[in-house]
């Protein structure tokens, strides 16, 4: 992908101007030195570039990168790797090389080497410095380094300034993770990470911070170097000055969430943290270790992050990635860009793939913009073919399953739940999926092709894993059921045996979760869906089962790739945040309608459960902002609600009648913009039911009704 930049505000008119340009080696050259997740290499870093400049004579002149105007020099920077750091040896800097006068003369010429590959431009939303960190505390561990902490796991790097003697060097070594004595757990983050710096002038304070390179991290040790505050009896350099740069991509955040239970609140951020540690040019695993879309996350955690970000440029990325990683035969990979082939089932898993067929659809229904179905609907019917070619009978049963999910042993591929329930799960909603994009595309023949071929799945899905005589699927784990229920697959008046079967597998375990990266938000949606989200709340409101509340009693700052918050794996993992999408549409009440496009149409229904006695939560629609803040006291219950313009919302009051409700001090009855009233039933109780317009209303519930 190419960038491209306006400079005119860096422009010096009427002086003379100058250009510098300084190369990183990024993914595009991965040395094999320190740590590396893998080795590959495009050749060296290359410049390809055009400056169109516009004059106010409307005249343009165009410069390129040639061989015959530019020069080239090595720089300061002496090592950059996006798995093992960066080194920057000030010494080496070239006063006022990017500045016009520069006297270039001993500079070499460029080497002009093709570039065949096929240029784009960059549509996503670049990276930034979203937040900068000061130093929590620090202390000296038992080997006498001192070790900054910065309170929070976190994408990014460090921004140091530091004296001493010229040619004096300080390492800064990052961790997430610290061992017992004090010094940096790289063990599950890519060991050895460090950055160096080299002082270039004798008693002068410099700062520096890398460039092509990030790291996850909360600690930093300081080696070969003293803080200003420290004793420094051999004279090395000093650290003046250091703060953490979270560096993560730029989309807007678009949402908000906050409730009267800090539990959640500190859930909520827990897995923000990672959302945004995480979220990159791709969206990847961790920020350390792997830095690869692995890509089941890009869909079942897309509504999470959806309600909290725009990652309406993001995904066409992702979607061209994932096309670009497709095989001849059809197969979508489990990560793309695929910079590695994996072995052993980790290559190629339909729970993975089926990102693929998702994530455009979704981002048709949360958008309105159809670009991605249209563009990518071919690709997408050879993904759906190559499935069918590893179907027996309509059953789908190979790759990862349910993976981290909870039972003894070392977390990994599914233990409690058969690959084929997860893996047929998924392709039949992948079919049923496609059917849908076919008729918004006028595909009718299509449309009723993959109809056929969903309901032929889903008879096969029950005579294979559904045990009518108990009510359940599979080995009954909470995983087999809840995918089936939320996806539909469950025979017409079934869904009560197998809900039952959910929550008492959830209840006889003292309210603990089993299911894992791929079963956990089917275990939501099923329990929102089915109005059970009491069971949702004890499952996420105690700290003594691995879940939210244990990794926050072990110390998590970013939600752990483990349940069971394991220092032998990543301590910044997206992967299970799905709980964010239930805080935002179940206790915040704010959602979609089944069949709306953009939430042109919402569903305002918060859930008041346990001790929670108010949630405020925010989106911005294409529409514009829709917020819900609900608050419970006895004998009344109140909701601040906006509905933005061209929408309407159905909302739901826990109330008998409508004369228990008043708008702004006016009968419901009377009050502007509302229609439609009508009494409903939510999960067994009395309720009222009714839809506002555009507008911002104050409603009041007299004895409301639980």
């Amino acid at each position: 992908q190419y960038v491209a930049f306006d400079i005119s505000n860096s422009l010096r008119p009427g002086q003379a101007n100058a250009l510098g340009v300084m190369l990183g080696n990024g993914f595009y050259n991965i040395p094999n030195e320190r740590y590396y997740k893998l080795t590959g290499s495009f050749g060296a870093p290359k410049l390809k570039m055009a400056v169109i400049v516009t004059y106010a004579d409307g005249s343009r002149q165009t410069i390129t990168t040639d061989a015959r105007s530019w020069r080239a020099a090595s720089g300061p920077i002496t090592y950059s790797s996006i798995y093992g750091g960066e080194d920057y040896d000030a010494r080496l800097e070239r006063d006022g090389w990017n500045m016009p006068g520069y006297d270039a003369g001993n500079w070499k010429k460029p080497v002009e080497t093709p570039l065949d590959i096929r240029l784009k431009s960059q549509q996503g939303t670049h990276l930034a410095v979203r937040h900068e960190l000061p130093v929590m505390s620090s202390e000296v561990n038992s080997k006498g380094f001192r070790v900054y902490d910065f309170g929070q796991n976190m994408s990014g790097i460090v921004r140091v300034s530091v004296k001493g003697r010229k040619g004096q060097s300080v390492r800064l070594r990052l961790s997430e993770l610290l061992n017992p004595d004090g010094t940096p757990n790289q063990s599950a983050s890519g060991d050895p990470f460090y950055l160096e710096y080299t002082i270039g002038a004798d008693s002068v304070v410099e700062t520096w911070q890398p460039q092509f390179t990030y790291y996850g991290f909360r600690y930093a040790q300081l080696e070969n170097g003293v803080d200003a505050a420290d004793a420094n009896p051999l004279s090395l350099p000093q650290v003046v000055g250091i703060q953490a740069l979270h560096t993560a991509n730029a989309a807007p955040q678009v949402g908000t969430f906050s409730c009267s239970k800090p539990l959640f609140n500190s859930i909520y951020n827990l897995i923000d943290w990672a959302i945004r540690s995480n979220m990159a040019s791709v969206l990847t695993d961790c920020p350390h270790r792997e830095k690869i879309g692995w890509q089941e996350q890009n869909y079942l955690m897309q509504n999470s992050m959806l309600y909290n970000y725009d990652l309406s440029s993001l995904f066409p990325k992702i979607m061209s990635d994932l096309e670009a990683s497709q095989w001849k035969q059809g197969t979508i990979p489990t990560i793309a860009p695929e910079y590695v082939l994996f072995a052993d089932g980790f290559e190629d898993t339909p729970e993975w793939g089926s990102a693929f067929i998702i994530c455009p659809w979704e981002i048709y229904r949360w958008y309105g913009d159809d670009t991605l179905v249209r563009r990518h609907y071919p690709a997408m019917q050879r993904y759906i073919d190559y499935l069918g070619t590893r179907a027996d009978n309509n059953i789908v049963a190979y790759g990862l399953g349910d993976w981290f999910d909870i039972a003894p042993g070392k977390p990994g591929r599914s233990k409690l739940t058969s690959n084929g329930v997860t893996a047929t799960a998924t392709y039949y909603y992948d079919v049923l999926t496609m059917s849908k994009i076919a008729g918004l595309l006028g595909k009718p023949d299509d449309a009723a092709r993959y109809s056929a071929l969903a309901a032929r799945i889903k008879d096969s899905y029950n005579k294979a894993f559904f045990h009518a005589d108990k009510g359940y699927y599979d080995r009954n784990s909470q995983t087999a059921n809840a995918i089936s229920l939320h996806f539909g697959l469950v025979p017409y008046g079934r869904e009560a045996d197998v809900l039952n079967a959910l929550v008492d597998d959830i209840r006889q375990r003292g309210n603990a979760l089993t299911a894992g990266d791929i079963g956990y938000r089917y275990v939501l949606r099923a329990l929102e869906e089915g109005g059970r989200t009491d069971v949702i709340f004890d499952m996420n409101s105690h700290y003594d089962k691995p879940g939210y509340g244990w990794q926050l009693a072990h110390g998590a700052t970013a939600l752990t790739e483990s349940w069971q918050a394991y220092g032998f794996v990543s301590n910044n993992h997206l992967m299970l945040g799905h709980l964010m999408e239930w805080l935002y549409s179940g206790l915040g009440g704010i959602r979609q309608a089944d069949n709306s496009i953009a939430f042109h149409n919402i569903e305002i229904n918060p859930m008041p459960v346990g001790d929670v006695n108010y949630a405020s939560t925010t989106y911005q629609t294409p529409y514009g902002e829709v917020s819900c803040r609900w608050e419970r006291k006895p004998g009344m219950y109140t909701m601040k609600l906006t509905v933005p313009a061209n929408s309407a919302a159905c909302v739901t009051l826990p109330a008998s009648t409508a004369s228990q409700v008043s708008d702004y001090g006016t009968s419901l009855a009377d009050a502007e913009g509302i229609s439609n009233i009508m009494p409903g039933s939510r999960t067994g109780n009395p309720n009222l039911t009714f839809t506002a317009a555009s507008g911002t209303y104050n409603f009041q519930v007299a004895d409301p009704v639980w």
